[in-house]
């Protein structure tokens, strides 16, 4: 064998090496293995009967195969297997929305999909939250300082007794109108000077443009952004502006017609199960404040024997 035949055959070596190891990985990590073994849990518990597909065919195990969940999420079946087994590879949201569908997930589950898959949760899809979750509007009641639970909206779903001590009662306005951010900036504050009030808005709407960003096709979003554009030239202004923050609230400072000045810092959470709801917590930050709400505990009334 000449040198000449010995350098064609050596290319066509390393060729065939560098194809194969472009090829997605092996299992690489804890959470990939929990991936593989979730869909197959997923996969095995669904009758192939329920969506149409013949029993006849002979099966080494229960619910769909692979090749069932490839061909009805629209993808190859090798591709699917390759994702069953762990193995490290991009994957769209649209891909993984059509398995979800296919394996017939719950929200939980199709989070946990997500997660496991794009180490993040999914986008939040569908309209925004309408009503309070009985648990979120249990644990509120149970608070001891002013609390409720808004949508991604900002429209306030829920909202404890002292909330409607210290700040407004929502009850008596209509539920159209129970938005926070149009009273903030549609209405006139009475007890938030100019100042203040740009302030305070600064910071709300920063944390507004990462919300309209996961609910920007919601109509009812797009609907409130012309609201608060045509009803407040403040708004029109801070919202073309570049900023953005994750946390908005901080201490708020008020004047308060029966208690003065009084100052809570406010602090928002996600509930578990609930990407849609943010709980808002006020706690006393001044010695007024903590006045305040020691008295209103106290003015309880009990129920007649």
């Amino acid at each position: 064998m000449n040198s000449v035949e010995t350098e064609r055959r050596t290319p066509r070596r390393v060729t065939r090496k560098t194809d194969s190891s472009s090829a997605p990985k092996r299992l690489r990590s804890p959470v990939d293995q929990q991936r593989a073994e979730f869909l197959r849990r997923c996969r095995a518990r669904i009758d192939p009967a329920e969506l149409g597909l013949p029993r006849s065919r002979i099966r080494r195990t229960e619910g769909l195969r692979r090749e069932d969940v490839a061909s009805l999420s629209g993808v190859s079946a090798c591709w699917y297997a390759w994702l069953e087994q762990g193995r490290d590879m991009r994957v769209s949201d649209d891909v993984l929305e059509r398995l979800s569908q296919t394996l017939r997930l719950s929200e939980d589950e199709r989070i946990y999909l997500f997660s496991l898959v794009q180490h993040r949760a999914p986008r939040v899809r569908g309209d925004a939250q309408e009503e309070a979750p009985a648990d979120v509007i249990r644990l509120i009641n149970a608070l001891s300082v002013p609390a409720i639970a808004m949508n991604l909206r900002w429209d306030v779903l829920a909202w404890n007794r002292l909330n409607s001590k210290i700040y407004r009662d929502y009850a008596a306005m209509p539920v159209e109108e129970r938005n926070l951010l149009e009273i903030l900036l549609a209405q006139p504050v009475r007890h938030l000077n100019p100042k203040a009030l740009e302030s305070t808005a600064r910071r709300l709407i920063a944390r507004l443009r990462f919300d309209y960003s996961k609910h920007a096709d919601d109509p009812k979003f797009e609907a409130l952004i012309r609201r608060l554009s045509n009803r407040s030239a403040l708004f029109r202004r801070l919202w073309r502006m570049p900023e953005f923050t994750l946390r908005p609230f901080g201490i708020h400072r008020f004047t308060h017609p029966k208690w003065g000045e009084l100052a809570f810092e406010h602090t928002s959470c996600t509930p578990d199960g609930y990407p849609h709801i943010r709980m808002v917590i006020c706690t006393p930050e001044n010695a007024a404040a903590r006045a305040a709400i020691a008295h209103l505990d106290s003015d309880v009334l009990v129920p007649a024997t």
